[in-house]
């Protein structure tokens, strides 16, 4: 001992060597009563309080694993450039860390080294008590970097020996020349030890993970974590025996030679262990996964009552409001401005008034382009309008369907084909902010409208109604505005029509008569229009009649238009966007009416809005304006016998006008077949009434379920 060399034990002989591993194996095996064995585990287990950030040591211990290694892995680089930049971030507490860890490291080491071979089970316990003070996690992680020191020293040698003069004679004395000469033969075996070291490491991550979930978000008592945290320990006891049958394989190689090695190859038993701790890292996961799932859920509900405690505060600007709904970091630039398709931050939304369009990848191309052309003559005609506000698309898309290439393509599709500015990506609208959207403003896939004024406040929670019924004159889009818009209409045909066809326009103008109609079936319809127009030639006025079609059934609307067309029965409407426009305007004002609580007010422009929509449900349909006066509102079923019954009223016309006729004798046959109303609200709809009032005969109505399919529907 006088030349002051580090003592060693003796390497024992090869017969030695080979009774110890097949006792480890034996032990291993027949080790059957686990719980006894996890309770001398547990006893060792005395922590003291001590705190080791272990990652820092962690990304070091995976760095040298990761190369130590026969073949150089170019894969490594991003691993690399991780752990380089933990070390840089934690540099000054990192090296006082390992400074007072590496006694403890290097006792460790020795252990491994020299008991790796002898009882697996007795050899872990005493490491155990090495380690008591310590947590599971950090026992884990000081037995790894222990190991990773002789197994790091092994692979470096055989990495340099052939540049390096010194390296070169380290490794003859572990015979590592001889070893790597025959590597061929040995490949099962370094195969094994490879697999079985990295499911050790993927062991020792998700129990570091269990360390560091958030306290503030889950405890010890969630059952997912208790469970976990009790199977930590079987976790880490079966790691550091897997530890040191790692060890033993390198030290029956450099202490008895590649011939022995390959006679007594152990491939099988690193592979059970591997088999071992796979089970158990499947386990952990499935807890983790639970865990996670269950944080995520918690800062939901935190981030969901954040916002509903933000939209009841007052604030100077809107920038708040905007980050909580859209994307609150400012890590990224979260939006696409349309004009150019340049990358923005929200800042460009500050102190504006905002329309959140909120949709699904399911809005339609229609859609789309009316909203575009009221936005665009907003930009192009109201210079005042355009510095004060501001349309953002908000795409709302479930955070569990894979975002698969179509999903992708479809979606960057509609993001180009919109000139307004829209949201980057759906990932950055986070689950609160979704749940928030349909919680609180009724979103049901069918797109909305939000306006935020310029402080963030909602000041009115649809304004798309408004949008489709009154363009940008609705600025700026408040309920106030909504109800005093609604103040200023009266039931006349340009509240129907307005904006759609310039043809109908020009007819009432010259205080023509105008019936405008629909329905689906072709019969009713050519018995209607030639009926029409005989009575008009009999009654000597100026008729004009056009087809409007229905609200869905695409299929037969085009037949019907087809014969229309071919035997010159009225003018139709060809273009089935202007269909789409009349229609969505007509529900539009019914559910504006419904937003402003006054769904069974008795005005005439309510009545008759809810009459279309009902007679559109079900069979043919007229309404007569003289110019733009509306005459009547009615069903197939009273305007079509009134027409021929012509006989039994047209003396009425020279006295009272052809417009008082007609309505006094559909006010008769109206009260005998009194036709009542159905409403059908796809569960999409948003805001639903509670109760409805019938417009024919104002008693309340009552509510059914009803399935249709999704081919029933005009456009989709």
């Amino acid at each position: 001992m006088a030349s002051g060399l580090p003592f060693r034990l003796p390497a024992p002989s090869a017969s030695n060597m080979n009774q110890q591993l097949i006792r480890s194996d034996r032990s291993m095996i027949t080790m059957s009563d686990d719980n006894v064995m996890m309770k001398q585990i547990v006893e060792t287990h005395a922590p003291d309080g001590r705190e080791v950030d272990v990652k820092p040591l962690l990304h070091l211990v995976e760095d040298i694993l990761k190369r130590a290694t026969l073949q150089t892995d170019t894969s490594l680089t991003t691993s690399q450039a991780h752990a380089e930049s933990e070390d840089k971030t934690n540099h000054a507490n990192f090296a006082v860390m390992l400074d007072s860890l590496s006694y403890t490291i290097d006792r460790i080491s020795c252990e491994i080294a020299y008991k790796g071979g002898a009882d697996g089970h007795a050899t872990t316990v005493e490491l155990f008590n090495m380690l008591a003070s310590y947590s599971w996690d950090a026992k884990l992680v000081l037995t790894l970097a222990a190991f990773a020191l002789n197994y790091g020293e092994f692979w470096l040698l055989a990495q340099i020996y052939s540049s390096n003069q010194l390296a070169k004679s380290m490794a003859i004395l572990k015979q590592l020349p001889n070893i790597l000469e025959h590597s061929g033969p040995l490949k099962p075996r370094f195969d094994a030890l490879n697999n079985l070291i990295k499911v050790m490491m993927d062991v020792t991550r998700c129990v570091v993970e269990f360390k560091d979930l958030p306290p503030t978000y889950i405890s010890h008592e969630v059952s997912a974590l208790s469970a976990a945290m009790a199977h930590v320990p079987t976790a880490v006891y079966w790691t550091v025996r897997s530890v040191l049958a790692c060890a033993a394989q390198i030290t029956s190689l450099t202490t008895m030679g590649y011939e022995f090695s390959i006679s007594t190859t152990k491939a099988w038993e690193l592979s059970t262990l591997a088999h071992k701790l796979s089970n158990i890292l499947e386990h952990l996961r499935k807890q983790l996964a639970t865990c996670y799932q269950y944080i995520d859920e918690k800062r939901n509900v935190e981030a969901y009552q954040m916002l509903l405690n933000l939209f009841e505060m007052t604030h100077i600007d809107n920038m708040k409001v905007l980050k909580a709904l859209i994307y609150a970091k400012d890590d990224i630039q979260p939006l696409i401005d349309g004009s150019n398709k340049r990358r923005v931050n929200l800042d460009v939304l500050r102190r504006k008034n905002v329309l959140l369009l909120i949709s699904g990848l399911d809005i339609s191309n229609d859609e789309l382009s009316i909203l575009e052309q009221i936005y665009n003559e907003s930009r192009h005609h109201g210079a005042r309008l355009d510095s004060q506000y501001d349309l953002v698309w908000i795409p709302i898309a479930d955070h569990s369907v894979q975002w698969t290439d179509p999903l992708k393509e479809k979606f960057e599709s509609l993001q180009n084909s919109m000139p307004w500015y829209t949201v980057y990506q759906p990932s950055l609208i986070d689950k609160a902010a979704i749940r928030f959207i349909k919680e609180v403003w009724h979103f049901r896939n069918k797109p909305i409208l939000v306006v935020l004024d310029p402080q963030g406040k909602v000041v009115s929670p649809n304004a798309l109604h408004m949008m489709w019924i009154w363009g940008s004159n609705a600025f700026p889009f408040t309920s106030l505005r909504e109800e005093s818009l609604w103040r200023e209409e009266t039931w006349r045909l340009e509240l129907l029509v307005d904006g759609i066809d310039p043809v109908i326009s020009n007819w009432i103008k010259e205080e023509k008569y105008i019936f405008l109609y629909g329905g689906d079936d072709v019969e009713w319809v050519r018995k209607f229009t030639n009926t029409a127009r005989a009575v008009a030639q009999a009654s000597r006025i100026p008729l004009e009649m056009v087809y409007v079609g229905k609200s869905r059934k695409r299929e037969q609307i085009r037949r019907v238009m087809g014969t229309i067309n071919v035997e010159k029965l009225s003018s139709a409407w060809q273009d089935l966007t202007m269909i789409w426009f009349f229609w969505t305007r007509l529900e539009s004002m019914f559910f504006s009416k419904i937003q402003l609580g006054k769904v069974d007010d008795h005005d005439p422009v309510m009545q008759g809005i809810k009459k279309l929509l009902s007679y559109d449900r079900e069979g043919g349909w007229a309404v007569l304006s003289k110019g733009s006066s509306v005459v009547v509102n009615g069903h197939g079923t009273t305007v079509l016998p009134t027409l021929v019954e012509y006989d039994l009223w047209k003396e009425q016309v020279p006295v009272k006008g052809f417009d008082l006729a007609f309505q006094e004798h559909h006010e008769n046959l109206h009260d005998i077949v009194h036709p009542c109303s159905r409403f059908e609200f796809p569960m999409t709809a948003g805001r639903i009434p509670e109760t409805l009032k019938c417009p024919e005969c104002h008693r309340s109505m009552e509510k059914f379920t009803t399935f249709l399919c999704c081919h029933d529907v005009l456009l989709q």
